[in-house]
This record gives structure tokens, sequence and C-alpha cells, in this order.
């Protein structure tokens, strides 16, 4: 498979995130608006099987960056989930489209 930068200059958002609306399994979770525990439960165990064959061909090295980039992520991802949300409360408090 053809490498592709995580960065594009010219996009808004990291490359990363136009990968994930290609993903079949996260485009249906999406396309009833609620995330079932099932589909959660599925996305959690590829997300494990891809970290268990990537952990596998690591270095030590490479394993620590690897760890500091998903902790970034994670911490990234709830912190954006959280001001959405909060931006959303605002909206609906003081009735602003």
């Amino acid at each position: 498979m053809r490498r592709h930068s995580w960065f594009d200059d010219t996009a808004e958002h990291p490359m990363i995130q136009e990968q994930i609306t290609k993903l079949d399994s996260f485009t249906s979770a999406l396309a009833d608006g609620v995330v079932s525990q099932k589909e959660l439960s599925g996305q959690e165990h590829r997300l494990v099987t891809a970290m268990k064959t990537l952990e596998a061909d690591l270095s030590d090295d490479l394993h620590a960056k690897v760890t500091t980039v998903l902790v970034e992520l994670s911490a990234y991802n709830v912190m954006r989930l959280l001001h959405e949300l909060q931006a959303e409360r605002a909206r609906m408090a003081f009735g602003r489209p």
C-alpha cells in the first residue's frame, strides 16, 4: 500500500479524518445518528486487533513514540467531544442556531 502522509497543508483537517469517512463501520454506525453498544464494541475490537498487530512490529523506541501519539490522540478526541457538547449546550440554552 502506498504511504499517504497524515498531513496535508491544503486540507482543513489531518488526512486521517478523511480516511475515517471511508470506513464502512464508521459511516454505518453514524447513519442513524445513534452509536449502539454493539457498534462501539465492534469498533473497540477492530482497534485492539490493529494495535496488537502494530505493537508486535515496533521497536522499543518506536513503541514509546506511538504510545505518545495514541495518548495525545485519545486526549484530543475526548477534549474535542466535550468542547462540542458544551458548545451545543450553550447554543440550545441561548437559542442560537
